[in-house]
């Protein structure tokens, strides 16, 4: 196995050899962790790779419509926003896009897997400010506890659990959108109660962009003894939001704001929950079990006109998802040598209904799809953590991950089996040196895997031969700098491959796959943040990124060489944020993309679109220690910028929001 990451850590070992043991750390944080006693089994504290944390300070003071536009905050994420009332955008990272073709990234709140059938995200959605307590992005693919969508990393969004607190927050803004959060905690001896009510509603920057949302959430968690702490969380979330439709490029060039007349019974239905038991036991100083159950319901009903050549089709998608996670953490000396060890895995059974219509202002006209299919996908890992010195750890780690299920077409009345995918095996390897106090350089290796979603994953005729599974295989070489208190950065450089890669076809009736072939992405991040002053702080984050087809499918050999779509090769962020003044918080926050390919066929006439630069602004002032007062701006030049696609014979817009103000006022007691 080659193993190129690893080079500069080999190098270092010969020449650097310090007596003394430090802490490596290998992630980059914006905003303020709360750090409180961690149980190590299943955590990422153990993952020697790229690591980003947003803190719940940052989280519950922003304003946003949607939770995946605050993990954009974060360096080097590409967030795709559709602007498509309930179909409103994702976020991606290390070179895929968000195109829903091949979406790579395991998305989990409060551990609990949240990703659809297909990978996409509908259910972060019911995410809103005041309940969220950070967000926690693993890139790459050397973290051996998660299987399915985890491609190219993982983002697990942690809420607010524990804690005595009442916390509400109620705006109005822009585009007639006012919105009301209610965040409670209430923890007496060993028991702990937490909930969220939320509602927004928007008229939109768009016409026809009206959407009206709710979400409650309740937690609750028992501690029997200061080492076992049992609990339960239920959320529930539901939107309605019409849809404003893709403008051609004169109509955007006209007028933005418009819609099409074609889009006026365009619109979204959708329901989700999510219903989790979570069981954490020290059994000892040096063991450590955590458990989780749950069940996840995603229930979509979507009316889509494209264009006004094409037909206005009814989506309907019915998801239910039910699933275990487990892992045992050990830890000990071994003549001197600290270890650790980990045992894991999970499971999830998936029973899926997806259906699609032809109709004319939702009056249906015939049925195209009617499927019916499970999915299970089961994993198991085990990862060892071997201190030889106390400056050096290696990490090796191996996760194996088997697939089953059988599909159903209801129009033919055919059943299909799952393809074969066999034993799913990822090797994993990582090494992190810390010659100093403050320094960490760090290398990993391993290989993630990508099977068929939805039909894709079925042995359909005319298909007669099993589809292997697309196995990624990436490294990455990094460093970490935290010499004082004041400042902390990280470089990192990266590279991905994919034997067989799939993408589904969007529009395709049958919801199936096609080959893109052997593909390769690469780039580097580059994230600094400072505190120069009291009271001041700064961050700055680079990525460059690029996504190439080395072989590509033997129907398209022209593609070879070519740019993956929507893969922008440049992203970049950074703010100011001052608290120098008493009771006033000013922020300044800006990023930007470059332009992306909007096919595989990289054709001139297409062009170039995608590329922005927006700056946003905040200033909030406490009346008391209680009542603070905010007004926030979002694109504060105006800026015109958008999302873009190829759909055949024509490129379709979607417009960004224009500049919006928002004013609220938070109560916290």
């Amino acid at each position: 196995m080659k193993i190129p990451a690893l080079a500069p850590a080999a190098i270092l070992l010969c020449v650097v050899s310090p007596a003394h043991a430090e802490e490596s750390d290998t992630s980059f944080t914006l905003g303020e962790i709360t750090v409180t006693a961690r149980r190590m089994a299943g955590s990422s504290d153990t993952v020697v790779t790229s690591i980003d944390r947003l803190g719940g300070d940052v989280a519950q003071r922003a304003n946003f419509n949607y939770a995946w536009e605050l993990v954009g905050r974060l360096p080097g994420v590409l967030v795709t926003n559709f602007n498509q009332g309930a179909t409103s955008g994702k976020f991606s990272l290390r070179g895929f896009n968000g195109e829903g073709e091949v979406n790579a990234v395991k998305l989990l709140i409060d551990g609990i897997p949240s990703n659809s059938n297909d990978g996409n995200m509908p259910f972060i959605d019911q995410l809103f400010a005041l309940d969220i307590a950070g967000i926690e992005l693993v890139r790459g693919t050397s973290d051996p506890r998660y299987g399915l969508h985890a491609i190219a990393g993982s983002a697990d969004i942690k809420t607010r659990i524990g804690g005595s607190y009442a916390d509400a927050r109620a705006s109005a803004g822009s585009f007639g959108t006012v919105e009301g959060q209610l965040s409670a905690g209430l923890e007496q001896g060993r028991f702990s109660q937490n909930y969220l009510v939320a509602w927004r509603k928007s008229g939109g920057y768009r016409e026809h962009g009206d959407s009206d949302r709710l979400s409650l959430a309740g937690k609750w968690f028992f501690s029997p003894s200061e080492d076992v702490r049992i609990g339960a969380i239920a959320r529930y979330y539901r939107s309605t939001a019409q849809e404003p439709g893709y403008l051609t490029l004169a109509d955007r060039s006209r007028d933005p704001r418009m819609t099409n007349p074609y889009n006026a019974s365009d619109g979204d239905v959708r329901s989700v929950g999510q219903y989790s038991l979570h069981f954490d036991n020290a059994l000892s100083d040096s063991f450590d079990l955590t458990a989780k159950a749950y069940f996840n319901r995603l229930r979509d009903d979507r009316y889509v006109k494209f264009s006004a050549s094409a037909a206005q089709q009814r989506r309907v998608t019915n998801e239910d998802q039910w699933g275990f996670i487990a892992a045992l953490h050990w830890h000990t000396d071994l003549a001197g040598m600290p270890v650790m060890a980990e045992l894991g895995g999970d499971t999830q059974w998936q029973d899926n209904v997806s259906l699609r219509y032809t109709s004319a202002n939702r009056v249906p006209l015939s049925q195209t799809r009617d499927q019916a299919f499970s999915l299970s996908v089961g994993g198991a890992y085990a990862q060892l953590v071997l201190q030889p010195a106390p400056w050096l750890k290696l990490t090796p780690a191996w996760r194996s991950d088997r697939v089953g299920g059988s599909f159903f077409n209801r129009l033919s009345g055919k059943p299909a089996p799952i393809n074969d995918y066999g034993t799913i095996s990822q090797p994993k390897l990582s090494v992190a040196l810390t010659p100093t106090q403050g320094i960490t350089l760090y290398g990993n290796w391993g290989r993630s895997f990508q099977i068929g979603l939805a039909s894709g994953a079925y042995l359909i005729p005319p298909r007669t031969i099993d589809l292997a599974p697309s196995i990624n295989e990436g490294w990455e070489a990094g460093l970490k700098f935290a010499p004082s208190s004041t400042i902390e950065g990280r470089v990192a450089v990266w590279q991905q491959t994919a034997t067989g890669e799939i993408k589904r076809k969007l529009n395709d009736p049958l919801g199936d796959s096609e080959n893109v072939g052997v593909t390769r992405r690469h780039g580097f991040d580059a994230q600094l943040s400072v505190r120069p002053l009291t009271g001041l702080s700064a961050w700055g984050a680079l990525s460059w990124q690029r996504g190439t087809i080395v072989t590509p499918d033997p129907s398209t050999p022209q593609f070879v060489g070519n740019e993956i779509d929507h893969v922008p090769q440049w992203l970049w962020s950074g703010g100011v944020d001052y608290t120098g003044l008493p009771k006033l918080r000013l922020s300044l926050w800006a990023n930007g993309q470059s332009s992306y390919r909007l096919t595989a066929a990289n054709s001139a006439a297409q062009g170039k679109f995608g590329d922005y630069a927006v700056l946003n602004a905040e200033v909030s002032y406490a009346l008391s220690d209680q009542v603070e007062l905010s007004l926030s701006a979002r694109n504060l030049t105006d800026t015109y910028y958008e999302y873009a696609w190829w759909d055949g014979a024509q490129t379709l817009h979607s417009p960004a929001d224009g500049l919006n103000a928002t004013a609220g006022v938070r109560l916290r007691f």
